[in-house]
């Protein structure tokens, strides 16, 4: 998952070899707009930029840009003329893409916060990007991530230059959540599904990402695997842990998070926003379900789960169940302004409550 208050992914490194493969296949495909679905953590982003860095390039290939010319160094910079990226302010200010001048005047005034949406304004801008001039080569490129926080006013602006952009416009939409767009949205779109890498591949990959493997041995760092079992096998979520010591040490946070819920002890969570501690105990919910009917847990190895004890007792699925349930309801408000330490507090409770009656 992309967190808002985290850089999205380099355009700077080189594609994984399985986006790669992606983008060779979608260069060969017609149509003026693409939709990238999938789940967090698989890319869409990356995938995005380098194929509108294909399209604009001025000497391309097979393999997509040639990464030389000065419309891929504007698109790296990102302050490529015929390239307009829709994303929510919050993303924007955090991975250095920018915003307009008013939008830009009103934050540093402190005159609002950032939106955590694709404003209904950003569009328009879109739309009248469609009409000017091209500055560089033949195409225009309009890129929306992630497309499922437009709204429906938003979404609905876009639409009719969706369906028939003027001249050579092209869309990329990447989601996360393709089944919150709005089937008019996704009905003008030809639908690509991100591909899921192998999680040995994904390891592979992700050796070559960090500079931390053990130089004697070439092995990968234990943590490493923890964190892509963490990221259930998604290597883009991995990313922004591996520096160092805190890949270590937050691998052993997630190892120690079951035992420490299980005594109820918040501090555990204290690294995490609400939204990511919502989303720990979730993954450990689902996990105590998985192995209470006898099968493989996703996000924990069966080692770290031992610290809590499984009954086959139907008292102990039913509270896991109920547990469950609550975490979705808090997931749907967990961005209200409550005060951080005191949902912790009232989340571990919860979980200790919840894991004592297994």
């Amino acid at each position: 998952m992309n967190q808002d208050n985290s850089p999205l992914g380099s355009t700077m490194r080189p594609l994984a070899p399985w986006l790669q493969n992606q983008l060779e296949n979608l260069l060969k495909q017609r149509g003026h707009a693409l939709l990238l679905a999938g789940p967090s953590g698989l890319g869409q982003f990356e995938l995005a930029v380098a194929l509108a860095s294909a399209w604009l390039c001025e000497q391309p290939n097979a393999q997509g840009a040639c990464n030389n010319c000065g419309s891929c160094h504007a698109v790296k910079v990102h302050t490529h003329a015929d390239l307009c990226v829709l994303l929510p302010e919050t993303l924007a200010l955090a991975s250095g893409w920018p915003l307009d001048e008013k939008t830009q005047d009103d934050l540093d005034g402190k005159k609002r916060k950032p939106s955590k949406e694709i404003k209904v304004d950003a569009a328009r801008e879109a739309v009248s990007f469609t009409q000017f001039t091209r500055a560089r080569g033949t195409t225009k490129v309009i890129l929306v991530f992630p497309a499922e926080r437009m709204n429906a006013i938003t979404a609905n602006t876009l639409l009719k230059t969706l369906e028939e952009p003027p001249g050579a416009v092209k869309f990329i939409l990447a989601t996360e959540a393709a089944h919150l767009l709005l089937p008019t949205v996704r009905s003008r779109c030809l639908t690509h599904i991100m591909v899921w890498p192998g999680f040995d591949q994904a390891l592979t990959w992700l050796e070559g990402e960090t500079a931390f493997v053990n130089a004697a041995t070439q092995h990968l760092p234990p943590a490493l695997l923890t964190l892509l079992q963490r990221a259930g096998g998604r290597p883009a979520d991995v990313l922004p842990w591996l520096e160092g010591r805190q890949m270590t040490e937050e691998a052993q946070r997630w190892q120690d998070l079951p035992k420490a819920m299980f005594r109820g002890d918040a501090s555990a969570l204290n690294n995490m926003s609400p939204g990511m501690a919502v989303d720990a105990l979730q993954k450990l919910c689902h996990d105590l379900l998985t192995v209470r009917v006898g099968a493989s847990p996703r996000f924990y190895s069966p080692a770290n789960l031992a610290a809590i004890p499984i009954s086959s007792a139907d008292q102990g699925y039913k509270s896991l169940s109920d547990w469950s349930k609550d975490l979705t309801c808090i997931a749907h408000t967990v961005d209200h302004p409550y005060n951080p330490g005191l949902l912790l507090e009232a989340l571990a409770s919860r979980a200790k409550a919840a894991l004592s009656k297994l």
